[in-house]
């Protein structure tokens, strides 16, 4: 047991919540806390250490509506607003985001969601990410509810990106600390034959930047192995060939077992998870069931990330950063 972690479970215990560790680098569910309620500070603190500590932390049984959603987001940062939103959004709350299954992916760009999936996930690590990791600034952090989800299926897991920093060889991350990538929305997506409207949206509404392939982190000051298997493009200065080589490398690296955790998913939960040290792999083996899944998203904003250099990420195409 850490001294960290012993300080933050005793401002637990002061706070009146429990903060209990779920697996061995990543995960905590917090407990004695009713998020709809009006908070204060001690346990705002507790909370905000605990998801600086184990990168994604979990509450069960909550009753929170879209307002008292934000509300509770608000006390950690700024909500981000999205410019455009799922059709299952309540359009009465712009910092709500809906994703719901059935409702969104049916049918959207003449795909159904099978097929969807197939041509976005046609790798085994393309589905981890961060949320909107193709900008210059992705979020800091993001705040999932569940509202309804299937009886069996539907998980979501995360992966600690810090932990999986800490755990190459020195050579490795000393490499690792002088590189930067290129991360774009759309990568690898395989296009339909003839007419493709989900291609034609991309070219559209094109989203790149240039991220430290090793950030540090704002506030904690670890370092990240900045990966994911969505929007990460290619290793800036490097062939593809040596490029495909080392993303597949770190990808696997940053996904082993041992630095994630699995999340069961009931009406009520909320996942709370810092975007800028974790990556998430949403489910897919829900897509065959005859169940709705319907989850509701904040977002909080983030910062620009920077180099173990120092050096800032930079935008290449569609994106500044603060707009949305």
């Amino acid at each position: 047991m850490t001294a960290e972690w012993d300080a933050t479970a005793t401002a637990g215990r002061a706070a009146g919540i429990e903060v209990k560790p779920v697996a061995g680098h990543i995960g905590a569910e917090i407990t004695g806390v009713d998020l709809a309620s009006d908070l204060d500070d001690a346990v705002v603190g507790v909370i905000r250490a605990a998801v600086l500590r184990w990168k994604v932390v979990f509450f069960r049984g909550q009753r929170l509506d879209h307002a008292a959603h934000v509300a509770f987001a608000r006390r950690f940062g700024q909500p981000v607003v999205l410019g455009k939103r799922g059709s299952a959004s309540p359009p009465d709350v712009p910092e709500v985001e809906t994703t719901a299954d059935r409702l969104e992916l049916g049918g959207k760009f003449g795909m159904e969601q099978e097929e969807w999936l197939q041509r976005r996930r046609h790798t085994l690590l393309r589905g981890w990410h961060c949320d909107h990791g193709a900008r210059v600034d992705p979020p800091a952090a993001t705040i999932l509810r569940a509202e309804t989800v299937p009886p069996y299926g539907g998980d979501t897991t995360w992966s600690n990106l810090a932990a999986a920093y800490a755990g190459l060889s020195a050579p490795v991350r000393d490499f690792a600390d002088r590189l930067r990538a290129e991360h774009r929305l759309g990568v690898g997506y395989q296009p339909r034959p003839g007419d493709d409207s989900y291609l034609r949206h991309l070219l559209d509404h094109q989203v790149a930047s240039e991220h430290p392939l090793v950030r540090v982190h704002p506030e904690t000051g670890e370092r990240v192995l900045f990966v994911n298997g969505y929007y990460l493009e290619q290793i800036t200065g490097v062939s593809r060939p040596e490029s495909r080589a080392l993303l597949d490398m770190l990808l696997e690296q940053a996904v082993r077992p041992e630095y994630t955790v699995r999340f069961r998913w009931e009406p009520g939960s909320v996942a709370f998870w810092d975007n800028r040290a974790t990556i998430h792999l949403a489910p897919s083996d829900n897509a065959h069931l005859d169940f709705p899944r319907v989850m509701h998203r904040v977002m909080l904003t983030g910062d620009v990330p920077v180099g173990v250099d120092g050096t800032p990420s930079r935008p290449i195409t569609g994106t500044a950063p603060g707009r949305w």
